[in-house]
């Protein structure tokens, strides 16, 4: 994965649940193009709801990924809800808490809340509902061949769980 759509790991429960945050930054390049104005309304810089749904997808591949070590490749197979009832814009935070409903070894699915952190107001609220859905394409039926290496989990994921001290995670 070339773009981290998450700073850091918050709260880890092995196999059971991960928080995990992003901050947003005006700098953020991806933010000038919604919506830039051109429509004749004034600019607003917003993260689109796409990239929340990545971040979402992000840290509950990191939770289910974690479960086996990140020896299986563990990929976003569906999107089972999206439910967004308010923008994330330059300045606010916002925080992504996943849950393992069900794992086996074909995949996982995973309930998820995004709360937002308006530092004007100083307390988290939930602005959304992700569901998703996993497959471990290792263990996939239809008999395709993906690489050795494990393409899904990169050095930034790597990097993230060695700063949250998840480490021990890593089976090299």
């Amino acid at each position: 994965m070339r773009w981290m759509w998450i700073d850091t790991i918050t709260a880890f429960e092995e196999g059971v649940r991960m928080h995990a945050v992003k901050n947003i930054s005006l700098a953020e390049e991806h933010l000038h193009d919604h919506f830039d104005g051109s429509d004749g309304l004034d600019p607003f810089a917003v993260m689109p709801g796409s990239l929340i749904v990545e971040g979402m997808a992000q840290t509950s591949g990191i939770l289910v990924g974690s479960v086996n070590r990140f020896r299986e490749k563990v990929v976003l197979a569906k999107i089972s809800k999206v439910e967004l009832d308010a923008d994330a814009v330059p300045g606010q935070c916002l925080r992504y808490e996943a849950e393992i409903e069900r794992i086996d070894s074909a995949g996982a699915s995973t309930r998820g809340i995004v709360r937002r952190l308006d530092h004007t107001e100083g307390e988290w609220r939930e602005i959304g509902r992700i569901d998703l859905i996993f497959s471990h394409i290792d263990n996939n039926v239809g008999g395709r061949e993906f690489p050795k290496e494990n393409f899904v989990f990169s050095d930034n994921f790597r990097q993230i769980l060695v700063a949250a001290g998840l480490d021990r995670l890593i089976d090299d």
